[in-house]
C-alpha cells in the first residue's frame, strides 16, 4: 500500500454505491446486479456503469420492464441460495413489484415456520428535488417501514452509501435500501479503510444541548446546515441521522431527547400516517415527561410533487422552514 492509497479519497455518493456493488460481486460469486437498464445504459442514475464490461451479463443482468416479474426472480433466486441486488429504478415503480414484495418476499420465513429465508437486497431511487415530476418524486420509504419482515435503510453519507449494501447482503432477510436521488452527486470524503457499516443504529451527526432534530437521507444536510445557522445565533442544535427506518434505533433518539427535552422530525415523506408520526408516537410513548414543548414535524406538502422548480422547492422541507421551527419551539422568536 503506498501513501496515497492511505489517504481518504474524493468520491461521489453514486461512485460509492457503484463501489459498494463492485466489492460485493467480487466477494461472493453468488451475487449478482439485476433490473431495468442496469447492464448496457449502465443504469438509469448511472449507478452500475462499467460493471457490464467487468462481471458479464450472467452477474449484470438487464430485464424486461416488468417490476413484479424480476422482482419475484430476484426472490426465487435468493430462496435457492443466490444473493440477489434488484434494482428499482425508482419507489413509484417499485408499487408494481408491491405484491412481491409485501405478500412474497416479507412473509417467506413467517408462513415457512421458519425454513426458509429471502436475502434479497432491494435497491431503488427516492425523493424529489430534480424536476422529475410527480411520478418519479415520491418519498414512499415510509411506507415500507410499516411492513414487519422487511428491513429499510435510508443511507445519507458516502460512509454509509458505500457501506450498508455488504452488510445488507448478509442479513438473511429481505433488505430494502432507499437512495435519495439527490445525492447522487454529492461529493465527499471516504476514509482508506472504508467497509461494511452497522445497520442497526441511528448515528448522532451534530451534538447540542438546546432541541433535538431527527432525519434522514438528504434532509439530514438541510438539517445540519440549518444547526449552523442557529448556532451563530445561540441555539446549540443536535442532529440524528436515523439511517434505518425500520427497526427504529429507538434508544438513541429517545436518550437524546431526555438530555435536550425538545424534539423536531425532519422527513421528505407526507406527515399523515407517515414515518414522522411514528416517530413523534414512540416519543410521546418513551419520553413524555422529559419535554418541555410538543413534538414537532416538518414534512413535505402534502400534494403530488411539482415540476417546476420553485414549486418543488416550496414543497420540501428546506434549511430555512428547518430553522424558523426551532426558534419558535425553543421561544427565540419571543
Amino acid at each position: 500500500m503506498t501513501s496515497d492509497d492511505k489517504a481518504p479519497r474524493k468520491i461521489t455518493y453514486r461512485e460509492a454505491v457503484r463501489e459498494a456493488i463492485r466489492e460485493a460481486l467480487q466477494k461472493d460469486e453468488r451475487v449478482f446486479l439485476m433490473g431495468e437498464d442496469v447492464g448496457r445504459y449502465g443504469g438509469c442514475f448511472a449507478v452500475s456503469k462499467g460493471l457490464l464490461a467487468e462481471f458479464g451479463p450472467e452477474r449484470i443482468r438487464d430485464t424486461p420492464l416488468s417490476e413484479s416479474g424480476f422482482v419475484g426472480a430476484g426472490i426465487g433466486a435468493a430462496l435457492g441460495g443466490m444473493r440477489p441486488i434488484v434494482e428499482v429504478m425508482t419507489v413509484n415503480f417499485s408499487l408494481l413489484a408491491a405484491d412481491q414484495i409485501i405478500n412474497n418476499a416479507s412473509l417467506y420465513l413467517y408462513m415457512s415456520g421458519g425454513q426458509f429465508n429471502v436475502p434479497i437486497v432491494i435497491r431503488m431511487a427516492t425523493g424529489g428535488g430534480r424536476q422529475l415530476a410527480a411520478q418519479h418524486s415520491r418519498s414512499l420509504e415510509g411506507w415500507y417501514a410499516h411492513i414487519p419482515g422487511i428491513k429499510v435503510l435510508s443511507p445519507a453519507t458516502i460512509e454509509d452509501a458505500r457501506g450498508m449494501l455488504w452488510t445488507a447482503l448478509e442479513d438473511p432477510d429481505p433488505v430494502l435500501i432507499f437512495e435519495n436521488s439527490g445525492l447522487y452527486n454529492m461529493e465527499g470524503t471516504l476514509a482508506p479503510d472504508a467497509g461494511p457499516v452497522d445497520i442497526d443504529r441511528a448515528y448522532v451527526r451534530r451534538e447540542g444541548k438546546d432541541l433535538t432534530i431527527l432525519t434522514h437521507s438528504a434532509s439530514l444536510f438541510k438539517s445540519l446546515d440549518a444547526a449552523e445557522i442557529l448556532a451563530r445565533q445561540g441555539i446549540d442544535v443536535e442532529v440524528i441521522d436515523l439511517r434505518t427506518l425500520r427497526p427504529l434505533d429507538e434508544r438513541t433518539f429517545l436518550t437524546s431527547i431526555a438530555r435536550t427535552h425538545r424534539a423536531l422530525i425532519v422527513d421528505e415523506g407526507w406527515r399523515s400516517g407517515g414515518i414522522s408520526a411514528e416517530i413523534a408516537a414512540r416519543i410521546m410513548e418513551g419520553v413524555f415527561y422529559e419535554l418541555d414543548a410538543p413534538v414537532q414535524r416538518l414534512c413535505s406538502v402534502e400534494a403530488p410533487m411539482p415540476y417546476a422548480k420553485h414549486m418543488e422547492d416550496a414543497v420540501l422541507p428546506q434549511t430555512d422552514k428547518i430553522v424558523d421551527l426551532v426558534r419558535k419551539m425553543v421561544g427565540a422568536d419571543g
